[in-house]
């Protein structure tokens, strides 16, 4: 059986890298003018093999590309020591400035942007975005990030430990002007522990009636932008503190002000392509997927999902706000994550991200903690010894 279903997955992904495929081959038999290929790197500028930025202190930034005029960057490579293990990748923060701007358009914990959340290391394969071996240590982004009058990458280091080492290749076309309507890349991170709407865990209706959500007020918000342009997909974090299934929640989308959603969903898990709860096993294909199960008692612990809709863009002229309910009606307690991605038609400023202290993923719960709320259960039931647990 686990054969069956290991050949399942890899036909459907291979189904769906075929067609990026086609579509990438296809579109390089198209001949550019004016057009030249440029690389920031990390290598040593001596000649030497020491090809690394080294001893990024905590607090310190340090810009790793810096680029005036008109171009588009089309791969970013990085990885960094000490592994996540040691150094948090959740405090070490990325951020990107278009057109001369002195806000960025891009901030995000570089773990989670790359798709590895609460500094676990795991790998993540997609079109867009993946975290290769060793170990997703390896960090890569083939976003197409156009700039017109510059662009500039910074790293700073929120963590209490030196980055030892940062490799990097940034590659980009340098060219002298950009095709018209060409949109600029964002990106934002956003972090929250949710609470119930009510203030009881009602899942299912287990404990009666739920009060109505229509307008998406608690929900859990992935992006909130301001402007023209399309959304293009989210890599989603979920934290949770229960066994009980936390996916019923909605995905709601407010395109150009709408009060109420202007596209409606039916559930996390069919937002995100899956059906019937979350899977027991990680898969991929290019545009969506489950990196990362919780491999726990139901669906206790961390899971990681992702969507891109670089297939099926979501469009809006003046503004979108994209969320999702935590649980049906907004009834459970969740620690969740996320980096949106999107392309405006000029770089914008994006909300502030949570700092540090708010980032700090919540402790796993595991079968100590159980074991604890069972025996203070019992207590409260004056520890009959024929207790099981209904």
């Amino acid at each position: 059986m686990t054969s069956i279903k290991a050949k399942l997955m890899l036909v459907i992904f291979l189904t769906g890298a075929l067609q990026v495929t086609a579509q990438d081959l296809m579109a390089l038999t198209g001949i550019k003018q004016g057009v030249k290929s440029k690389r920031i790197s990390s290598y040593d500028r001596s000649g030497d093999n020491n090809d690394n930025l080294r001893d990024i202190k905590p607090g310190e930034k340090r810009t790793i590309f810096n680029v005036e005029g008109a171009g588009i960057i089309d791969h970013i490579w990085m990885t960094l020591s000490p592994e996540p293990n040691v150094l948090s990748r959740n405090d070490v923060i990325l951020r990107m400035y278009w057109d001369g701007n002195t806000y960025p358009s891009v901030e995000s914990p570089i773990g989670p942007f790359f798709g590895q959340g609460w500094n676990d290391a795991y790998l993540f394969t997609s079109a867009a975005l993946a975290a290769t071996p060793t170990n997703g240590n390896g960090l890569v982004s083939y976003f197409a990030m156009p700039f017109a009058k510059g662009a500039r990458i910074e790293i700073e280091n929120q963590t209490d430990r030196n980055i030892n080492a940062l490799y990097f290749y940034i590659d980009y076309q340098e060219m002298k002007t950009l095709p018209a309507n060409t949109g600029r890349f964002h990106a934002w991170y956003n972090k929250q522990l949710t609470i119930p709407a009510d203030r009881i865990e009602n899942e299912h209706w287990m404990f009666g009636g739920n009060p109505p959500n229509k307008d998406g007020k608690s929900n859990y918000v992935i992006a909130d932008i301001k402007g023209k342009g399309h959304f293009v997909g989210v890599n989603y974090y979920v934290h949770a503190p229960t066994p009980y299934w936390y996916g019923e929640g909605d995905d709601m989308f407010f395109i150009d002000g709408d009060t109420l959603p202007t596209m409606n969903g039916t559930g996390t898990e069919d937002y995100f392509n899956t059906s019937w709860g979350a899977p027991k096993q990680s898969y991929a294909s290019p545009y969506f997927g489950y990196a990362k199960v919780n491999g726990d008692i139901g669906f206790l612990g961390r899971t990681h999902i992702y969507r891109f809709h670089i297939a099926d863009p979501v469009y809006f002229d003046r503004s979108l706000r994209f969320t999702i309910e935590h649980g049906s009606n907004n009834v459970l307690t969740l620690d969740l994550a996320s980096v949106a991605y999107w392309y405006q038609d000029k770089a914008d400023r994006i909300p502030p991200i949570p700092g540090a202290a708010a980032r700090k993923p919540m402790p796993l719960i595991g079968p100590t903690d159980i074991h604890r709320w069972r025996n203070e259960w019992r207590k409260s039931k004056g520890n009959d010894t024929r207790l099981w647990g209904k």
